[in-house]
């Protein structure tokens, strides 16, 4: 069947900015734009993901606004919210739109801004993103995400024996590799003893196991495969999966399996034509350490249970035979939540096309995990370098 590809892809530096939202995405949007070759009135529609502005910063109907900033507003706009997986769906709808001929060209994105620049410290910014869980039965006993991956977490160190030190070392790689990032969040190694020296913030997870909230925005332009040839380097996107899982967490049956990453997995590879051997390297949602090492099993990286082994063997390093989160992760990178999903999509795109400067990896094939909520959402994509 005919395949969508990537021919642009443009970023902010993630961490904190004081301007406007569609400033923000503004940049990233031109970024990809200039990236591809092409302006505003080339697309056919814009795809837009953000999930907190309102509650965050009272400003609603983004995606007008934005498409406006940057000479676009007479395409169609449609904006999404899927919590932390938001402009991953954005990504996966206009996928979708381009290989059923609904459209030729379109710009997908989101934006994001979670630190105090919003005028919300950390713990009203903790609050507004507690309400991705579910509003009867968790939000009033006050439980907010650390404690959600947590809980998570703990059933997989229940089950398959890992370990505190197996958490530390997905720290301590996703840093090292934010380092070589110069659009990271954080640039500073730290070591699994310092991590592990660190507070605790909801066991087993101390303050270097956890993410950033981070201000920044992410954009990629996805044509049809009629014309990506007339593109300088298109990447070809093979596959794309969209599951969702049992909420409220207590229902699920395997909390530490995180089944909608491995439906949504399944779908790619099989779209895509490939296992999961056959890809290079990923890119996957390390909102905590455990999440990573959940998702590394999700995705086919590791067998199930051997997750955190290879974290501390080295395995998914940048010279590992299973390299993770090259870009150093929303650990080190950030989590502007509505522009994670398609900022992985922008690693995978400079990966492939040899653009990814000291973090380099030799890769044709990669895949990005990107999930939402309580592991209620994720979409997996792969994407391969256009033979």
């Amino acid at each position: 069947m005919p395949r969508a590809a990537v021919v642009g892809a443009g970023m902010t530096k993630f961490g904190v900015h004081d301007e406007p939202l569609q400033e923000l995405f503004g940049a990233a949007a031109f970024d990809a734009l200039d990236d591809a070759g092409i302006g505003p009135r080339d697309l056919d529609a814009l795809y837009f993901g953000n999930a907190m502005s309102g509650q965050a910063e009272n400003d609603t109907h983004l995606g007008p606004k934005c498409a406006s900033h940057i000479g676009a507003a007479r395409i169609p706009v449609q904006r999404f919210e899927d919590a932390c997986a938001t402009s991953a769906n954005a990504f996966k709808n206009a996928v979708e739109a381009v290989e059923g001929g609904t459209h030729d060209v379109v710009l997908v994105g989101g934006v994001e801004r979670c630190t105090p620049e919003t005028g919300k410290d950390t713990p009203e910014m903790t609050r507004i993103f507690a309400s991705a869980s579910h509003r009867q039965y968790e939000q009033p006993t006050g439980l907010t995400f650390p404690g959600v991956f947590a809980l998570l977490t703990k059933r997989h160190m229940h089950e398959h024996g890992t370990t505190e030190e197996q958490l530390a070392s997905v720290a301590v790689k996703n840093h090292a590799n934010g380092r070589l990032n110069d659009r990271a969040h954080f640039g500073k190694e730290t070591s699994v003893e310092e991590v592990l020296e660190g507070p605790v913030v909801a066991d087993p997870f101390r303050l270097m196991d956890c993410c950033p909230f981070s201000d920044g925005a992410s954009a990629v332009v996805v044509v049809s495969d009629d014309i990506a040839d007339s593109f300088e380097a298109p990447v070809d996107v093979t596959g794309v999966g969209h599951a969702t899982d049992i909420t409220p967490i207590g229902d699920k049956t395997t909390p530490h399996a995180t089944q909608a990453a491995r439906d949504a997995a399944n779908q790619a590879y099989e779209q895509a034509g490939i296992e999961a051997a056959d890809a290079d390297f990923a890119e996957v949602h390390d909102c905590f350490t455990g999440a990573e090492i959940m998702a590394s099993e999700a995705i086919g990286f590791a067998p199930d249970g051997e997750g955190g082994t290879y974290a501390e063997e080295g395995r998914t390093s940048l010279d590992g035979d299973r390299p993770i989160n090259p870009s150093g992760g929303l650990k080190a990178k950030g989590h502007p939540i509505g522009a994670t999903g398609t900022a992985q999509i922008v690693e995978l795109t400079e990966q492939l096309r040899g653009e990814a400067g000291d973090r380099q990896l030799d890769a044709d094939t990669g895949v990005a995990h990107n999930l939402g909520g309580d592991a209620a959402t994720t979409v997996v994509s792969v994407m391969e370098v256009r033979s």
